[in-house]
């Protein structure tokens, strides 16, 4: 078995014609190609193959890029457990990857690369072709270490789809190469996230606001006393939502039907209970508890999910763009523990509650530092990239 790729393509097939002509993209099996095996890392979904591609799949092919196979991944993307996230980037097996971001998982996949992560926001992509956990909260976070080439893509892949409708009739924003005036935008840092880091990586997340500060960017402080309620928030409501999804494989459609029962409801929780792993098994049983025997804290959950956004926005009213650390707690192993696995998606959570765009940069090079998140207002993903942009061409020695 492969140890990045769970399927590669080996057909020899000449590219189209088209602005991504020969770029390789990596995705991960959770994301419909036809007639590959789509199992989304998971029992639940073994042998299934997809009978059609993804909307994404197919803006990517018409315009010249290479999908070169999937990675494995976690169960349903949850986590990064079992997750080779990345890995193609760092053995030059792709030039970009498509990893699902239920938490943070594309931005912390990205900094175990050494690579940049980008959350596009809510909305922007269609979901059509993905199979997906948490349907509010997720989206194809993309991984390169060229910014470039995730602009480009998102060019490509970001707009309406008649086949999702979960994408509001937006204006897109524009991709296209953009000038940055660092004296005419405001980058602001939240105190609350930074309480929660270590001395030494305290010292490091300065150095990073350091960066921006020396870059030309005005910065200011502000304050968010209710951040880490995103991470409460992502548990309640995403469980449930999980919960609900996750009714889809009963093994009637998908997936080994249990063997030797008596009954159809025998077989449903035996096959059920063989599906999936402990983690995603102790995540649906929290969703069902609040679905089922604390409704109070869902909707609770909602209203506190709502206020969040609002002082998100407010933030942003007073500062284009935001500043966040990020911990590396996600590379240092799997966890199968609810709490741990929350533990390490803290810093990165945020934005699959508020829907806002997030893009991680790596350090500079050689500098014994984690690199930041920078995460701007929904539909800003333009703008933020430009950021991104601006800031990887002054490391470079250029304007």
């Amino acid at each position: 078995m492969d140890s990045i790729f769970f399927y590669r393509n080996l057909e020899i097939v000449a590219p189209k014609d088209g602005h991504l002509q020969g770029v390789k993209i990596a995705i991960q099996p959770n994301i419909s190609v036809a007639g590959w095996p789509t199992e989304a890392g998971s029992k639940a979904l073994l042998n299934f193959k997809a009978i059609e591609d993804a909307t994404i799949v197919q803006r990517l092919r018409q315009a010249g890029a290479f999908v070169c196979g999937s990675t494995h991944m976690s169960e349903f993307g949850f986590g990064l457990a079992g997750s080779k996230a990345g890995e193609a980037l760092r053995r030059q097996a792709a030039d970009v990857e498509l990893v699902l971001d239920l938490m943070g998982e594309s931005r912390l996949a990205a900094l175990h690369a050494a690579a940049c992560g980008f959350k596009p926001s809510y909305g922007l992509v269609s979901q059509f072709g993905l199979i997906g956990l948490i349907p509010s909260m997720e989206c194809c976070g993309l991984l390169s270490r060229n910014l470039k080439n995730i602009r480009e893509i998102l060019q490509t892949i970001a707009g309406p789809d008649e086949l999702d409708f979960s994408i509001p009739d937006e204006e897109i924003p524009n991709f296209s190469p953009q000038e940055i005036d660092p004296q005419k935008t405001t980058i602001g840092f939240i105190t609350e996230p930074q309480n929660e880091l270590s001395n030494d990586k305290e010292a490091i997340f300065r150095y990073s606001v350091d960066e921006l500060k020396k870059a030309g960017f005005s910065l200011r402080e502000m304050s968010l006393p209710d951040f880490s309620l995103f991470s409460l928030v992502h548990k309640i409501v995403g469980s449930v939502e999980a919960s609900s999804c996750a009714g889809r494989y009963d093994s009637v459609r998908y997936g080994p039907r249990a063997l030797g029962t008596k009954n159809w409801n025998d077989m449903y929780l035996l096959s059920r209970g063989a599906a999936f792993g402990l983690l995603l098994k102790s995540y649906l049983f929290q969703g069902a508890f609040f679905q089922f025997e604390n409704y109070g804290a869902y909707e609770n959950a909602c209203r506190i999910r709502a206020r969040l956004l609002t002082d998100m926005q407010l933030l942003l009213s007073q500062a284009d763009f935001l500043v966040f650390p990020i911990d590396n707690g996600a590379t240092s192993g799997a966890s199968e523990l609810l709490a741990d696995t929350y533990n390490q998606f803290a810093s990165t959570v945020f934005a699959n509650v508020t829907g806002q765009p997030a893009l991680y940069l790596p350090p500079v090079s050689g500098a014994a530092h984690l690199g930041f998140q920078l995460a701007g207002p929904r539909l800003s993903d333009a703008r933020l990239l430009a950021v991104g942009e601006y800031l990887l061409n002054m490391r470079n020695g250029g304007k």
